[in-house]
C-alpha cells in the first residue's frame, strides 16, 4: 500500500475538555444547536481517536536497515542466509519495469529475478529477458481471478529461492532491501515495506500526501511496536516478502483470489491464521513512482485507499466519519472563516503530521505542507470509491461477488502441510487437524 509515517503530536487536550463542557451545558436547545452539540461530541471522539493511533508513533520501530554481509556476484545469492528469489509480475510494464530489473538483477543478495507476464501486449517480456531476468507466461486467467495473484501464485510455484520477494514494476530498490527484509524474516513471517514515494509537481505530491495523511488517521503510523488486530492490518503489496514454502501450503494467494486489494486482504487472512505480519519502514532502501500526474493519483490511488473489500461495512463506516469530523470538516470550517477551537487544534495537528510526511517522499517540496487544503476532496473521493467501487485495471473486469467479504481462514483436511520455518529454511510439520491453516513453525532461536 504505502507508507504512512506518523507524528509526535497529539490533539491538544484543552480543546477536547472544551468541546465536551460545550454539550454538557444545561438549558433548552432548537433543534440546530442539538444538531451542532451532537456533531462536536462526535467530532471530540473522532479527535480522541486519532490522537491515539498518532501517539503510536513514539514507539514506532526504526526503518530498516542493510545487513552486513561478504560481498558476492550477482546472481550467486548470499554468502550466509537464505537463497532470495525475487518475482515481479507485470502487465503491459515496458516503459517502467526497467529500473526495478536493473536494480534487483545488480544485488549480490537475489538468486534469481522471476518476471511473471500477465498477458502484456507490449514488449514486457522481451526487455525482461534481454535484462537477465527469467520470464514465466502466466496461464490463461481463471474466473475467479485477479491478475496479480494469478501471476504471484505461479511466479511463487517457479522460485527456487528459500525467501520469496515481490515486487511490482514501479518500485526502485536500493542495495541492501532485499537482505534487509530478508532478514526481517527473523522476526516476522510475511513482511511488507514501506517506500518513499516519487512525485513530480506541487500539485500531484500535495494530492498523494492528502491521500496519505487518510491512512495514517485510520491506522496510525507504519512500524507498531505492537502488531493490531488481523481486521486492522495494513500493507503494501508493491515489495512484500515472505518464506516460499511456508506460502505455499498457506495456498495465500489463492484464498485473496478475488481481491482487489490484494495486499491488505493477504496480510489480513494470513494475520488471523497467526502469522506474524510486518509493516515496516524501507527508509531509503525503496522508492517507488507510481503515478505520472495528479489527475492519475486521483484516479487510481483513490479508488483503492478505502480498503472496501477488505472492511466490513460497520468499519468503513466509522473510517470514513473519523476523516470527514477530524480532516475534512475542520478545513472547510475554516475556509467558511467559522472555525471552532477544536478545528483549530484538528488543523494544527494536521500541519504538524504534513511536516512529518515529507520524510516519506525522495523529493520533499511544498506540496506536501499543502497538503491539508486538500482533504476534503481526499475524503469526498474515498467515500465516492466506497459508494462506487470500481472493479477494473489493465482493461480487464473483475465481479464485486469475488470479493463480497475477506475469506476466512479455509478448514484442512487430514494430516497438515509441511512448511517452513522462519528462520531456518527447513521444512516443519504442522497439523491442522481439520481447524484453520495453522501458523508456520517457528525456530528456538525466536
Amino acid at each position: 500500500m504505502t507508507r504512512p509515517t506518523g507524528p509526535r503530536p497529539a490533539v491538544p487536550l484543552p480543546a477536547l475538555a472544551a468541546a465536551t463542557r460545550s454539550i454538557a451545558r444545561p438549558g433548552r436547545r432548537g433543534p440546530v444547536r442539538t444538531a451542532l452539540a451532537v456533531l462536536t461530541a462526535c467530532q471530540a471522539a473522532a479527535a480522541a481517536a486519532v490522537a491515539v493511533r498518532l501517539a503510536r508513533g513514539r514507539t514506532r520501530l526504526p526503518p530498516l536497515s542493510p545487513p552486513t554481509a561478504p560481498a558476492t556476484a550477482p546472481g550467486d545469492g548470499p554468502a550466509t542466509g537464505p537463497r532470495i528469489s525475487v518475482v515481479v509480475p507485470a502487465r503491459d510494464e515496458e516503459h517502467r519495469i526497467g529500473p526495478c530489473l536493473t536494480a534487483a538483477l545488480a544485488d549480490p543478495a537475489v538468486a534469481e529475478v522471476v518476471v511473471v507476464d500477465d498477458g502484456s501486449c507490449d514488449g514486457t517480456a522481451r526487455l525482461a529477458a534481454g535484462l537477465g531476468a527469467k520470464v514465466l507466461a502466466a496461464p490463461p486467467l481463471p474466473a475467479g481471478w485477479v491478475g496479480k495473484q494469478w501471476a504471484l501464485r505461479h511466479g511463487t510455484e517457479a522460485a527456487l529461492g528459500d525467501v520469496v520477494v515481490t515486487l511490482d514494476a514501479d518500485a526502485r530498490p536500493a542495495p541492501g532491501l532485499f537482505g534487509a527484509v530478508a532478514a526481517a524474516l527473523d522476526s516476522y513471517d510475511l513482511v511488507t515495506v514501506g517506500p518513499r514515494f516519487i512525485c513530480d509537481g506541487i500539485a500531484e505530491q500535495a494530492l498523494h500526501s492528502a491521500f496519505l495523511a487518510t491512512l495514517v488517521y485510520r491506522f496510525g503510523p507504519i512500524g507498531p511496536s505492537s502488531p493490531p488486530p488481523p481486521h486492522r492490518v495494513v500493507a503494501n503489496g508493491q515489495c512484500t516478502a515472505f518464506r516460499r514454502t511456508a506460502m505455499l501450503a498457506a495456498d495465500g494467494f489463492t484464498r485473496i483470489r478475488g481481491h482487489l486489494t490484494d495486499d491488505v486482504a493477504l496480510a489480513r487472512t494470513l494475520a488471523a491464521d497467526g502469522w506474524a505480519v510486518g509493516f515496516l519502514d524501507a527508509g531509503g532502501l525503496l522508492e517507488v513512482d507510481m503515478h505520472e500526474s495528479a489527475a492519475e493519483v486521483w484516479r487510481e490511488w483513490g479508488r483503492s485507499l478505502p480498503l472496501r473489500d477488505v472492511t466490513s461495512p460497520g468499519r468503513q463506516a466509522a473510517d470514513l466519519a473519523v476523516l470527514w469530523l477530524t480532516a475534512a470538516l475542520p478545513a472547510v470550517r475554516l475556509a467558511a472563516g467559522r472555525p471552532t477551537r477544536l478545528d483549530l487544534a484538528l488543523l494544527a495537528v494536521r500541519l504538524l503530521l504534513a511536516g512529518a510526511l515529507r520524510g516519506s517522499y525522495t523529493r520533499p517540496g511544498p506540496g506536501t505542507l499543502l497538503s491539508p487544503l486538500l482533504d476534503p476532496p481526499a475524503v469526498f473521493r474515498l467515500t465516492a470509491a466506497t459508494l462506487r467501487p470500481v472493479r477494473t485495471w489493465r482493461g480487464r473486469s473483475y465481479p464485486a461477488s469475488a470479493a463480497e467479504a475477506l475469506p476466512a481462514p479455509s478448514a484442512a483436511s487430514g494430516g497438515g502441510p509441511a512448511v517452513a520455518e522462519p528462520g531456518s529454511g527447513r521444512p516443519g510439520t504442522v497439523t491442522t487437524g481439520g481447524g484453520r491453516p495453522a501458523r508456520p513453525g517457528r525456530s528456538a532461536a525466536r
